[in-house]
């Protein structure tokens, strides 16, 4: 199948055409890749997606002979790498790996020099994971509820480290403000200064992932109160979600993707799709998502679009929200 954005009445609509020929069998007959393959990461080193994307890079060039090296362009939450993916030539040279940020951004951020729909090819959705929350334990707060209580008490004097605007953090945060009815300070940060401002207790609190958060948890360097997602996690099943502690209907769950610019050949997608579903399938990745807190997925391209316009729609809404409040 190859996917076309069509854009009607403003909106854009996915359309599959079916060809005759089988796309796995072009998919192992195209020459790709030819030459070191770059893929895009929005953030510095050491989060997440840095982390899952170095997995994937190595077992990609383990697989093909071909380096695929890991590219670093933190800025703007990931805008930089997404406008470097944008512009670059569609032959699966250039690869993003993407965050949830990059649905956010259209909300977060006006006249954006690309369009994440129009301007990039989605190859799969790869991981998933809620977010932790967690404090400096000179909070007074052991749960969600105490929390909340305590941020009404003292209205925009607690804050929260996030990733900057139109990051996946950013959103979170603020989605929790929103629905708690609180006022905490958001402060940007970019990369890891956020955790370590948290930990100096700079910073009152924050959502972050798994890597970064648990080893000082277990340290008791931070505080763990909950979980964004709707369901527990099972690395930390005793933790609550924010959902039962406090704010009904919350849920965030985050994912990282692949995608490609615009326009790249449908048999080097199959093939780059082929390569990813099959290596976090086997056993010793999908620990190793496991140990860092996230789930394997793996999807189709056409699954992949469907999750970023979704997403790209929620945080639309609450954007809309909020401005008229």
């Amino acid at each position: 199948m190859i996917p076309r954005a069509l854009l009607t009445g403003g909106v854009f609509v996915w359309v599959s055409v079916y060809i005759s020929l089988g796309s796995s069998a072009r998919a192992a007959d195209v020459n790709y890749p030819t030459r070191p393959v770059r893929m895009l990461v929005g953030f510095t080193p050491g989060g997440t997606s840095d982390v899952v994307a170095r997995i994937m890079s190595k077992k990609l060039t383990e697989a093909w002979g071909q380096q695929f090296v890991v590219d670093n362009r933190a800025g703007a939450a990931g805008i930089l790498a997404a406008e470097i993916t944008a512009r670059a030539v569609p032959d699966g040279h250039t690869l993003f790996f993407v965050s949830s940020s990059f649905s956010m951004q259209p909300s977060a951020t006006p006249n954006l020099p690309y369009d994440i729909q129009r301007d990039f090819t989605p190859v799969t959705l790869a991981v998933s994971s809620p977010y932790v929350l967690v404090l400096h334990p000179s909070v007074a707060a052991h749960n969600v509820k105490e929390l909340i209580a305590l941020a009404k008490a003292k209205p925009g004097q607690l804050s929260s480290a996030t990733a900057g605007p139109g990051s996946a953090i950013e959103g979170t945060a603020e989605l929790f403000n929103t629905m708690a009815g609180v006022n905490i300070l958001l402060v940007p940060y970019k990369g890891a200064v956020g955790i370590t401002d948290l930990i100096a207790g700079q910073v009152h609190t924050t959502f972050a992932g798994f890597v970064q958060t648990m080893p000082h948890v277990r340290a008791g360097r931070l505080r763990a109160i909950a979980v964004s997602s709707a369901q527990r996690s099972a690395l930390v099943p005793d933790l609550p979600t924010v959902a039962e502690a406090g704010v009904p209907g919350y849920e965030v769950t985050v994912w990282y993707g692949l995608v490609a610019p615009a326009k790249l050949p449908r048999p080097i997608v199959d093939k780059l799709n082929g390569a990813f579903v099959k290596t976090m399938q086997s056993p010793d990745i999908k620990q190793t998502f496991i140990d860092l807190g996230v789930d394997a997925v793996g999807n189709t391209p056409e699954q992949f679009a469907t999750v970023i316009r979704a997403d790209a729609d929620k945080w639309m809404r609450l954007a809309k929200t909020q401005k008229r409040q």
